[in-house]
């Protein structure tokens, strides 16, 4: 304290720790990082069951459930794509060196009433249920065009013009609509079908990510920290340390005050320190951030994997919106005792959508029934903001989505950056080599 940072960072959350770490490694910025809570994490901290079931106000769970700490139940669970952006910054600021992730074993979708794994290989293609024998041919196709696609080769196009809507790419490769909508909502991961009448580039970048983060490890396209979320924000904690970082737990914030310099003074418990920049999650903020929706997230504790996933130890599974006549999505996650947050035999599952009416227990029933038997459940409704502006160089990041992987996260966090210092984050000067153990692997 009393000293003047380059940039200081409120709130431990996983966006907040990521920026933490590119401004120490990337930027050789002089950087504080402040909570008020005494754990890493933010709203996305993982919890030991005892501290879960008294979050949510139950009583002590019982002995069936195993010891406390071998659960790391994760409050807003998401996973990393294998080639994406995130695991890029993992890699460029060397976070990996402090955590091991696991490949996750299957990524599904809901159609016509039941789950269907999104084909991975192309035995799994030619014998998947999600599509008729003439289906899957002209899905291949589409398959082998977004893998080639290169906006700046035009050789790659393949009868497609960089022009073209998203709808009248799939038209081109006669895609029934059923295809279409896992292809948007399963693969390239959009909330709502917008894209459908938008520039194509962007969505085939989209496939075109989801089939090489697949490429990468094989079983699906999805990564997972063992220990749990919890890890991610610790080991970017580690790293900003090594480079100079500064981290301060249980330090609640009594004021902020532009001065006339320009400067950003923070008074914590009596004492003060000023910055040049300052980036902060919306609930340090709330006069800066605007609400955009709200987010249903139910947590349960399971004795089985999920059925119909072929007793994957993990998996993601995305109920489009049209399955269930909604305009958002359903997603849901299950990690267990393979990945360590939880004890062998049990299973964690999250059922997360946005809420959409005065019910959202009800509007979430058709990812519950997909789950069997619940020995308990934690049901949370949380609001989700967006910054407003940037004024005077305080920069407010986004509430985590209803989406179960990083991707959004990812968008919001390149965001603040660009807002920030003015530039895009150069992703072709990173070094992105990043390969599992063999025992990691599923």
């Amino acid at each position: 304290m009393n000293e003047t940072y380059d940039v200081i960072l409120l709130g431990t959350g996983l966006t907040e720790c990521v920026l933490s770490g590119i401004c120490t490694s990337m930027k050789k910025l002089k950087v504080l990082h402040m909570d008020r809570n005494n754990y890493y994490g933010g709203e996305a901290t993982s919890l030991l069951l005892e501290e879960l079931f008294k979050k949510f106000g139950f009583d002590a769970p019982d002995s069936s459930y195993g010891r406390s700490r071998d659960w790391n139940v994760d409050l807003v669970p998401k996973f990393l794509m294998a080639d994406g952006k995130l695991v890029q910054l993992l890699v460029s600021t060397g976070v990996t060196s402090y955590l091991e992730f696991k490949s996750v074993g299957g990524s599904y979708v809901y159609k016509g009433g039941k789950i269907h794994k999104i084909p991975s290989t192309a035995k799994e293609g030619l014998t998947s249920s999600l599509m008729g024998l003439l289906e899957k041919r002209r899905f291949i196709k589409f398959i082998h065009f977004a893998y080639d696609y290169d906006e700046k080769e035009p050789k790659t196009y393949n009868g497609t013009t960089t022009n073209m809507t998203m709808k009248q790419v799939f038209e081109k490769f006669g895609l029934d609509e059923g295809t279409k909508t896992f292809i948007g909502h399963a693969m390239a991961l959009y909330r709502d079908d917008d894209y459908m009448n938008q520039n194509c580039v962007e969505a085939i970048k989209k496939v075109r990510l989801y089939l090489f983060s697949i490429a990468r490890y094989g079983s699906s396209p999805y990564l997972y920290p063992m220990y749990g979320l919890g890890e991610l924000p610790q080991g970017f904690a580690r790293r900003c340390a090594v480079f100079g970082g500064t981290y301060m737990l249980n330090k609640p914030i009594e004021n902020v005050e532009v001065l006339d310099d320009g400067l950003i003074e923070i008074t914590s418990q009596g004492e003060k320190v000023r910055t040049k920049k300052l980036i902060a999650d919306p609930t340090y903020f709330p006069d800066r951030a605007k609400k955009v929706g709200k987010v249903i997230r139910v947590v349960c504790l399971l004795s089985h994997p999920l059925p119909n996933t072929n007793n994957a130890n993990s998996c993601q599974i995305i109920i489009p919106q049209s399955q269930v006549n909604r305009k958002h999505d359903i997603y849901i996650l299950c990690v267990s005792g393979t990945q360590k947050v939880c004890p062998e035999g049990k299973f964690i599952a999250l059922v997360s959508t946005t809420v959409e009416t005065d019910d959202p227990e009800k509007e979430i029933q058709p990812g519950m029934a997909l789950l069997g038997n619940i020995d308990q459940k934690f049901v949370s409704i949380v609001d989700e903001y967006a910054p407003v502006d940037d004024k005077d160089n305080i920069f407010i990041s986004r509430s985590y989505d209803s989406t179960t992987h990083f991707e959004t996260t990812c968008a919001d966090i390149l965001d603040v950056y660009k807002r920030m210092f003015g530039e895009e984050i150069d992703f072709d000067a990173m070094k992105t080599d990043f390969s599992l153990p063999e025992q990691q692997q599923q």
